[in-house]
């Protein structure tokens, strides 16, 4: 199962009760934190997030709505006793403010936490999932994330499977493509006991950027993009001049990109009504929502 959480959806400032920008994606058991703006920390208590079960965080970049909750969400966990290792991934500088904050406050923590600074490609990847970094276009180094299921590339024909005698103990490397050699020397062949897996779900993260088409390669077909949309079209001139997209940019993108879904939040405090958010978008990307807090959207 892969979903994300918006945490919050608003852009520098709280407004209208939403928060600077957080998010939380769930992929089967692990969860993984992508920014962490102003009051993420009381979101997650909010919408019941366990927290003990985030070990990955992503910070976009270093603008404070997108990382300012941070040094207090890590306290926090350090005073509730965590004691698993924490990986935070991010732009190389914020490395020298967190342990410059630490230092002054003479605090220790009582888990690992390891920093990892951001670079374009893959970040993190395991046998169940893996993480990808590129870099997207804003006032100061951003990036965006994707972030992919790692499966099995076939899945097992259990009648199959007991038609040629093959042990469920030799299951798991069925699913790896190996092929079964019985006693006799008799080979089984991978596909006549096994199907081709379902292909892994997949989420792209686009934080703070102008319009670039490049950005669409790099999430070409993902099954849900997130693309910051801070103002409504007829604002162009300004979201260009702050280094941001509008309605037009973020849909033009998913549809460049052929992403299945489209979620488009980082709200100027400008709008009260966002309606007309999702009314631009859909013009060009039907299958867009907003991404709204609290709502858990399932991919």
């Amino acid at each position: 199962m892969l979903a994300v959480t918006i945490l919050g959806n608003n852009s520098a400032i709280p407004a209208f009760d939403r928060h600077p920008t957080a998010q939380v994606v769930t992929m089967n058991e692990h969860l993984f934190l992508i920014d962490c703006g102003e009051g993420t920390q009381m979101q997650i208590t909010k919408y019941r997030v366990r927290r003990s079960r985030i070990h990955h965080i992503f910070i976009s970049h270093l603008h404070g709505d997108h990382y300012f909750g941070l040094i207090g969400l890590i306290t926090s966990m350090g005073l509730l006793g965590r004691e698993t290792d924490l990986h935070l991934y991010a732009p190389a500088p914020l490395k020298e403010i967190i342990d410059l904050q630490l230092k002054i406050a003479d605090t220790v923590f009582p888990f690992q936490l390891f920093f990892h600074p951001l670079e374009e490609g893959e970040l993190v990847k395991t046998d169940k999932f893996e993480v990808t970094c590129f870099k997207v276009y804003h006032r100061i180094s951003c990036w965006g994330f994707v972030f992919r299921e790692v499966r099995a590339p076939r899945k097992i024909n259990p009648d199959m499977a007991r038609q040629y005698s093959v042990p469920v103990s030799f299951y798991d490397e069925l699913r790896w493509g190996k092929n079964f050699v019985k006693e006799d020397g008799e080979i089984i062949a991978n596909h006549t006991v096994t199907d081709p897996a379902p292909v892994g779900k997949s989420y792209a993260y686009a934080a703070d950027t102008l319009y670039n088409e490049c950005i669409a390669s790099k999430v070409k077909g993902v099954d849900m993009l997130y693309h910051e949309t801070t103002y409504l079209k007829d604002l162009q001139e300004r979201a260009a001049a702050r280094f941001h997209s509008t309605t037009v940019n973020a849909a033009t993108i998913a549809k460049i990109a052929s992403v299945k879904q489209l979620l488009i939040g980082h709200f100027s405090s400008k709008y009260e009504k966002l309606d007309q958010f999702l009314e631009e978008s859909r013009e060009i990307f039907p299958n867009t929502d907003l991404a709204l807090e609290g709502v858990t959207y399932r991919i």
